[in-house]
């Protein structure tokens, strides 16, 4: 995906703290602080223009919800929503996933969400996946016993190195579906690639793994 540069994209993001929040780090273990209660605490690597977690924001008003994007360009968009919107359990992070131990405490997380995450599909680049080994570590730092990880795509290859790769760390596979669509899963909120690669044809990948 080429991403289309916004050079006012960073201030617009500093005009509006109370929805994107500035200096995390300052914040890891009173993220409770924030929201203004004890509800469990759902975030979304790789959220993109924000759909999907607008919508579970609204959907699920007693679970506190961050966005995570690491291009301001394309966050962007996500505010715009929530500014719309104006979630009262929703946030949003300008980061790097690679760094989510410095945001939150261990078990401060109660489930983390990847939707249609970059594939990098050269063998070279499989460290950059974030179903990687070393990405599954960070999430099981931040996550409590048998913390979740929610896994969408329409990525055939990045699904199955997932599984494998998931597999391999050894966390236990508690759904698996390999056409999400024309599946009898209930409550599934869309992405906007979702929508416009299932418009396509395309068939949706879905898994749900549990840290053991």
């Amino acid at each position: 995906m080429r991403l289309r540069h916004k050079p006012w994209a960073e201030e617009r993001l500093n005009n509006f703290p109370q929805y994107v929040v500035q200096q995390p780090e300052s914040r890891k273990g009173k993220w409770h602080e924030v929201f203004g209660n004890n509800h469990p605490l759902y975030i979304e690597v790789g959220t993109g223009k924000g759909r999907f977690i607008t919508e579970m924001a609204k959907a699920h008003p007693d679970v506190n919800f961050i966005g995570i994007e690491l291009y301001k360009s394309v966050i962007v968009s996500a505010l715009d929503r929530l500014i719309e919107a104006d979630l009262p359990n929703l946030r949003l992070l300008n980061v790097d996933a690679v760094n989510l131990r410095d945001y939150f405490e261990k078990a401060e997380v109660s489930r983390v969400y990847l939707n249609f995450s970059d594939p990098w599909p050269k063998v070279r680049h499989a460290k950059r996946r974030l179903t990687y080994k070393t990405f599954l570590s960070i999430y099981e730092d931040i996550l409590p016993e048998k913390g979740e990880i929610h896994f969408k795509t329409d990525n055939q290859g990045l699904f199955e190195s997932s599984l494998m790769s998931i597999s391999e760390y050894g966390m236990l596979l508690s759904y698996v579906s390999l056409d999400l669509h024309n599946s009898d899963f209930k409550g599934n909120i869309m992405t906007e690639y979702e929508e416009k690669f299932s418009q396509k044809g395309n068939r949706i990948y879905r898994l749900e793994a549990q840290f053991r």
